[in-house]
């Protein structure tokens, strides 16, 4: 009886850690995919945009008006982001190295969303 309260607690606890970082992972390639919209908006219309954490989420601060506007808000509510200095997204097609370094509530995972200037941004899961 306690060896299968053992393992039913075990299978509890493995199927709850998944879902927080899962979480987050689908936040990094969100954020990922939305700096590399802003990135190609910036060269094509050949102004400076910006991205910067925000209490509430994040905002792209240099997009034309004309251009869809992009989300602001972390999918998970509990999601917040390690840049205290804006990332430069543009309009040059090389810029500089950028790092965004996310979290998830109570959790000790963290996701990287980088580049290095040169290709698209990625997500990777930091130990």
């Amino acid at each position: 009886m306690v060896v299968a309260l053992v393992a039913l607690a075990s299978a509890l606890v493995s199927l709850a850690l998944p879902r927080s970082n899962n979480a987050l992972i689908r936040d990094g390639e969100r954020l990922a995919a939305l700096l590399e919209a802003a990135r190609a908006s910036s060269r094509v219309t050949g102004v400076p945009v910006f991205w910067h954490a925000t209490s509430s989420g994040f905002a792209f601060e240099g997009l034309p008006a004309t251009a869809p506007q992009l989300p602001g808000r972390w999918l998970d509510a509990g999601t917040r982001a390690n840049s205290s200095a804006p990332i430069w997204l543009g309009p040059d097609p090389i810029i500089a190295a950028q790092r965004i370094v996310l979290h998830g509530p109570g959790s000790r995972r963290r996701v990287e969303v980088s580049t290095d200037g040169l290709r698209p941004f990625h997500v990777q899961v930091l130990p």
